[in-house]
């Protein structure tokens, strides 16, 4: 794998500089370390250093391709959690992102769960978070978008925008339609695809949502509502056993979805660092090297039974495990744990093993 030497001096500059700089800032809060980051990256994307950090890292993007009848000019992508509100949309093609999916936003704005809510795993390269949908709310949304000028297939952002929707908290989940449909009326004006989010683990009987018939109806309702002007995804944990996956195939297909992303975090605990137990009894989605193995599981054994096409999503920490999803069949990839560890460049590497893909 050639890599461009610019790039390998931004990965030297985040591991040594950067990250350590980042990590014990704020007395190593993640979640207030996140917040001021998003922050910076909002107000870097205004600036002519983004165009500097465009021409350095975006133009390394990689084969593109067409996944739903949508563009993206690179296979690697922002997953959701990382700007829930679209603050720094206009930040992610200069990192060299194909695309970003913001959110998960809810229809009503909401607080989350109270707080500390995030852990970082340090030995183990993982995060537990019990965030609960924390933003503010899809209005807000809509409008931040409208001001900056994000809307479906006009490249506002300079690349295709995907949102992913939840439930909200108080909503009750046997009036999780209408409260979803409400979402996607306010982001589908900016949405290049919408994610239908029904596998957090950290909003009480969301995973519920999963469940054959309640899938169906949920789907039915926002297909039905979507009716053609956008694609819509489902977002799928990875603690289902595969009859449940079956089930969600089903479902899916007979509504209509356009595709499928796998995984979410895990309430499994699996292959944590001896040095990292104490914090596995906290309560939230593990993410990162932890979930790499059963998230290319599920991966493997969608792509084996459905036709959909289904982004990956999970454990992608290196180019090497964004190369096995892609010869999983895979045709995109999210980033998220993996971004937080290694920074700009792990785009940039992935990008660099798929110009050929294989």
């Amino acid at each position: 794998m050639s890599v461009n030497p610019r790039v390998s001096l931004v990965d030297a500059g985040y591991r040594s500089i950067v990250r350590p700089v980042m990590f014990g800032s704020y007395h190593g809060d993640p979640e207030a370390i996140h917040e001021v980051m998003i922050a910076n990256l909002a107000r870097f994307s205004r600036s002519p250093l983004a165009v500097a950090a465009t021409r350095l890292l975006a133009g390394s993007r990689g084969a593109p391709v067409t996944v739903a009848g949508i563009r993206f000019p690179g296979r690697v992508g922002l997953a959701a959690g990382m700007d829930k509100d679209g603050r720094a949309v206009l930040a992610w093609q200069a990192l060299g992102f194909g695309f970003a999916e913001l959110g998960t936003v809810t229809a009503q704005a909401q607080p989350g769960n109270d707080r500390p809510r995030v852990f970082r795993l340090k030995p183990s390269k993982a995060l537990i978070n019990r965030m609960g949908f924390n933003n503010a709310g899809a209005s807000r949304l809509h409008h931040e978008l409208s001001l900056l000028g994000v809307y479906r297939g006009n490249e506002g952002a300079g690349i295709p925008i995907g949102i992913s929707i939840g439930k909200t908290k108080v909503v009750p989940v046997e009036n999780a339609v209408d409260d979803y449909l409400t979402s996607l009326d306010l982001v589908a004006p900016h949405a290049d695809y919408v994610a239908i989010n029904v596998s957090s683990p950290n909003t009480p009987g969301l995973r519920s949502l999963q469940d054959g018939g309640a899938l169906l109806t949920l789907l039915t309702a926002l297909v039905d509502r979507a009716a053609g002007r956008l694609p819509l995804l489902v977002k799928i944990a990875p603690d289902l056993t595969e009859p449940q996956l079956d089930e969600v195939l089903s479902a899916c297909l007979e509504a209509g979805v356009a595709g499928l992303i796998a995984t979410n975090t895990t309430l499994r605990r699996d292959g944590l660092d001896p040095a990292d137990q104490a914090l596995a009894e906290q309560t939230g989605g593990l993410s990162g090297a932890p979930l790499t193995v059963r998230a290319r599981e599920v991966v493997r054994y969608l792509t084996r039974h459905t036709e959909l096409p289904v982004i990956a999503a999970g454990g992608i920490m290196t180019a090497a495990d964004a190369q096995a999803m892609f010869d999983l069949g895979s045709p995109l990839v999210q980033l998220y744990t993996g971004f937080i560890y290694a920074g700009p460049a792990l785009p940039a590497r992935i990008n660099a093993v798929t110009r050929n893909p294989r």
